[in-house]
């Protein structure tokens, strides 16, 4: 159960009938365990109502890292297999957001997708599932998620009509726009149907008319990452420890309300692709660094947000049953809306005097009058000074004197009892204290009610023991926990007389939120633009811890002097920094270095720059400049991927496969070791066939690799380009050994470390006549490859030329020097040129 107290687990049933309401009656779901059509018993998650949650100030801290979100999934059949619709709602927030695309056989847009949204559960048709008919969509999912709980309804309640139906009835006005995106999307509106019905059941509620955000998401608004690409960038689990903050969320995240820490998770995993609105996010950002008074006013006032989302989410729903817990959570919600309301105008204040658009706008959005009759009509019947705070007694009094006086007579009447039983109960614990002649107070505890407690050393009891009148005894160092007979029973009573409050209360309540309902979607507005805020402020935060730089975009990726985000927060020196430079017209970059040189950080900090530009994050570098990818893919490889064996390289084979199948002119691909699973020969084959596809494309790819004979493919295309991380020699004091000195600074060309094997062999115990065969026919070997990859002056020119014109390209394209300038970085040009060719004949020239 995911929202505190548990229910108990459904056992027994390969099939649950959910009939316990009329509205459901009819439904079925299966649940299913680990194996997608186990025999046996199978355990389904049960689900404690919504209504009875709060967003509280711990909770909105804490709990927003837990799985809260229930995704329905359906394939279409037939000829229209692999057009897969999508619904999703999260149990903290009123938003239902719904997908629609065509996959591919390895449905990674599908899993990509499941794994950013992290599912509570996920709801798939019956028929996907048929014994012996078990779909690979369904298939796949099970093996991706183990550990989310599966539940099949029948294939009916994917019904798109009824999915339409539902949309129009509780979709906010403000987001009735969606109607023309969806209305032939037939796949996700049948999920939504189902997912809407299944969660009406378990939560044991109704959306409220007119209530609910709907959005839809198509695949091409952002980037698309794969999961394993994730992981391998540590992008927000570690991989050591998943406790860890050294990711590259941990390095940005310095929001604080739990819906900017959300919107930051989700764009880290799904980074823009529009450079304008990119752009639009780092204006804001530039200009918070630039204006303190800006940047802390809005940090104080963002620092006071509660969790508007899931404060909405608690606000919409009705309850069908009214109980003691749902009417304090409603009265509870209520005061928490006055707060967020209260906090509108510093927002707007924070605001007026910026310069941005994106800023300006959100100061216009506030200017909505619905924020306004809201806060009025709730202080017409609760306090002014009734407010959010801390510490459960001090928020139950708040909740109890949270209407005025005069309103209703009867509460008024058991507000005064109740105030009479608490000040009984002091008066009790003095008398005892006075009684015994020991230190108590009163202390209190939402699990315990009214108890006492006592700081108290052991010795200075009588016998070493409390009273005997005095039960329930707990102790911790020197302070005593107890409680009494008549302390109990007190206590009862003032239970009894708080559910005689909340109950008056909750029927004000109810009242007054009908009265609002129909203003409440511009909290919708307000939850967007704080959350928003949020992230913008913790980009322009984590920048003044380190000297980022705005990235500009263009049709280049130049990374002057980067280095690694994470590593730089682990490391206790500034990490090294390299330069990083890919054009259309060299796209490819094959990277060599023995083990530890640095290969695998500096390809990682590629990619996490590349993704924090696209997020609208500064990055960490002197000077930037990105083209746009529309995919990034990483393949890095593990330390037990030198090892020889058939589950590794399959595991090679698999992530490369992927690759290739999905790659496109606008990716950026990083490999990192290929081909290590097996021989040399078959991986070196497997490396030369793999490069030779991706050069086809456009994409940007680095290509890390230990076969320096791979290096000379740039013999045959022009568009490669070698690179090496530098090593040093280092010969020991003594003088007879020598060892490796790591500067991890990348430069052009590729490695001339070569025979990393041999080199370990010389420091080893192996006999020199060994080690002296083995180099006599290393070498030979060696020759004879170099001499069939020799370029021939002819392909020597075919490149130059071909460089040249890649940079006349580029300056056409992206240049902003002056004529001057200009005319002397052309003239480099020319004698970059004629110095990379073989010495020409005059006919030559004159070409």
């Amino acid at each position: 159960s995911y929202f505190g107290d548990k229910s108990s687990c459904v056992e027994n049933a390969n099939t649950l009938n959910l009939t316990s309401s009329s509205s459901v009656r009819g439904l079925n779901t299966t649940c299913i365990g680990k194996t997608p059509l186990s025999s046996g018993r199978s355990v389904c998650r049960s689900h404690t109502p919504l209504m009875g949650y709060s967003v509280t100030s711990s909770s909105a801290v804490s709990a927003h890292t837990v799985a809260s979100v229930i995704v329905a999934v359906v394939e279409g059949r037939g000829l229209a297999r692999g057009e897969v619709g999508m619904a999703s709602i999260d149990l903290k927030n009123p938003e239902m957001i719904l997908s629609q695309f065509a996959d591919n056989t390895t449905y990674a847009k599908v899993i990509t997708k499941l794994k950013i949204l992290t599912p509570l559960e996920i709801i798939m048709s019956n028929t996907a599932c048929d014994a012996g008919n078990t779909t690979k969509l369904f298939s796949l999912i099970t093996e991706h998620f183990k550990n989310v709980t599966f539940t099949t309804v029948q294939r009916k309640y994917f019904n798109e009509t009824k999915g339409l139906e539902y949309i129009e009835q509780l979709c906010a006005s403000e987001f009735s726009t969606i109607f023309m995106e969806v209305q032939s999307k037939y796949y996700c509106l049948a999920a939504a149907a189902a997912l809407l019905k299944y969660v009406e059941f378990i939560q044991n509620a109704v959306y409220a008319p007119k209530s609910l955000k709907v959005r839809f998401q198509g695949s091409e608004k952002t980037a698309m990452i794969d999961s394993s690409s994730a992981q391998n960038l540590e992008l927000v689990i570690n991989n050591r420890d998943s406790r860890n903050g050294h990711t590259l969320l941990g390095v940005l995240n310095y929001t604080k309300t739990p819906g900017g820490s959300r919107r930051l998770r989700s764009n880290i995993l799904e980074p823009l692709v529009d450079a304008e609105t990119i752009n639009t996010r780092l204006d804001c950002v530039q200009e918070l660094l630039q204006d303190e008074e800006l940047f802390f006013g809005l940090q104080a006032v963002i620092s006071k947000f509660l969790d508007t989302e899931q404060l909405l989410s608690v606000l919409v729903q009705i309850p069908k049953q009214d109980t003691v817990k749902t009417a304090e959570s409603k009265i509870t919600n209520l005061i928490y809306l006055k707060h967020t309301l209260e906090l509108v105008e510093p927002l707007k204040a924070a605001l007026r005097s910026c310069n941005t658009q994106l800023l300006k706008a959100y100061y216009s959005s506030l200017e909505d009058t619905r924020f306004g009759i809201i806060l009025e009509k709730i202080t017409t019947v609760i306090n002014d000074d009734t407010r959010y705070t801390k510490g459960c007694l001090s928020m139950r009094t708040q909740k109890c004197y949270a209407v005025k006086p005069n309103i209703n007579e009867f509460l008024d009447i058991a507000r005064r009892t109740y105030t009479e039983i608490v000040d009984d109960i002091a008066g009790m614990i003095t008398q005892l204290a006075e009684k015994y002649g020991l230190p108590m107070k009163t202390s209190f505890s939402s699990a315990r009610g009214f108890f006492i407690q006592m700081n108290a050393d052991c010795s200075t009891l009588p016998n070493g023991q409390l009273p005997s009148e005095f039960t329930k005894i707990t102790k911790m160092k020197n302070t005593y926990s107890f409680t009494s007979a008549d302390l109990i029973k007190m206590n009862e009573r003032c239970q009894e007389s708080l559910r005689e409050i909340y109950h008056m209360t909750y029927l004000i309540v109810c009242k007054l939120l009908n009265e609002i309902y129909e203003h409440i979607h511009c909290l919708y507005k307000l939850s967007d633009i704080v959350s928003m805020l949020d992230m913008l402020l913790s980009f322009a935060h984590a920048c003044t811890l380190s000297d980022y730089v705005r990235p500009e975009f263009t049709d280049t990726l130049a990374i002057k002097q980067g280095w690694h985000p994470i590593l730089e927060k682990i490391a206790v020196e500034k990490p090294v920094s390299n330069n990083t430079y890919l054009t259309e017209g060299n796209n490819f970059v094959i990277i060599t270095g023995p083990n530890m040189s640095g290969k695998s950080t500096y390809l990682k900090q590629i990619a996490l720059c590349q993704i924090m530009a696209q997020i609208g994050s500064y990055v960490p570098a002197e000077y930037c400049s990105f083209r746009i990818a529309e995919q990034i893919f990483t393949r890095i490889g593990m330390d037990d991927d030198i090892e020889t064996n058939a589950s590794t390289f399959m595991k090679e084979m698999k992530e490369i496969t992927y690759i290739i199948q999905n790659a496109n002119d606008k990716s950026l691909i990083i490999i990192d070791e290929l081909g290590r699973g097996t021989s040399a020969e078959e991986g070196i084959g497997i490396c030369y066939a793999a490069c030779e596809y991706l050069l086809n494309l456009k994409a940007f790819t680095l290509f890390a690799t230990h076969f320096l004979e791979l290096c000379h493919i740039d013999a045959l295309y022009p568009n490669v380009e070698n690179y090496h991380f530098e090593v040093q020699h280092v010969r020991s004091s003594a003088g007879n050994k020598e060892k490796i000195a790591y500067t991890y600074t990348l430069s052009k060309g590729y490695t001339e470390e070569k025979n990393y094997g041999l080199k370990a062999a010389e420091v080893s115990s192996l006999p020199s006549s060994i080690i002296l065969d083995a180099k006599e026919i290393t070498n030979h070997i060696a020759e004879q490859i170099l001499h069939r990859q020799k370029s021939t002056p002819e392909m020597m020119k075919q490149r130059a030329a071909y460089q040249l014109a890649m940079r006349l390209v580029q300056t056409a394209r992206n240049s902003r020097l002056d004529p001057d300038s200009l005319r002397v970085y052309l003239k480099g040009l020319k004698k970059k040129y004629e110095a990379s060719c073989p010495t020409p004949g005059k006919n030559d020239e004159q070409q």
